[in-house]
């Protein structure tokens, strides 16, 4: 039992915790940017790519956060999610938000990859979060 006088016990930091956060951030920042400066400026489909990417960047900063708390519970495995969902979200969402603010359709042949990361994030979250820890 701790004295008055001790420190508090350490804690472990949750690694790449700041990237669900950052995620997190982004996503309600983009949707209330989208929603309010941009609804007036864009034609309906460029607000609706807008908007895709807002959305699958707020249903993926969960699962970031949930890769990490998974990965300092001791499966080393997660980080893959983890990066996987960061990679993939930068990818899908930024070429969405570059096409609607008049970006290349090009990038659109692009988008499909950040999505095929976030898939395999799922997977991977899922395949390591039902695996035990090895001692």
């Amino acid at each position: 039992m701790n004295s008055p006088s001790s420190p508090p016990p350490a804690v472990a930091p949750l690694p790449g915790w700041w990237l669900g956060a950052a995620l997190g951030f982004v996503a309600v920042a983009a949707g209330a940017f989208g929603a309010h400066a941009l609804k007036a400026r864009l034609d309906p489909e460029q607000l609706a790519w807008w908007d895709t990417g807002a959305r699958y960047l707020a249903l993926h900063a969960p699962a970031a956060l949930a890769a990490s708390w998974i990965e300092a519970q001791g499966r080393p495995g997660a980080r893959a999610a983890r990066l996987l969902f960061g990679v993939g979200c930068v990818i899908f969402a930024g070429t969405l938000w570059a096409m609607a603010l008049g970006g290349p359709r090009w990038l659109g042949a692009v988008t499909p990859l950040g999505g095929l990361c976030l898939l395999a994030g799922w997977l991977r979250l899922g395949w390591v979060g039902s695996r035990g820890v090895q001692a």
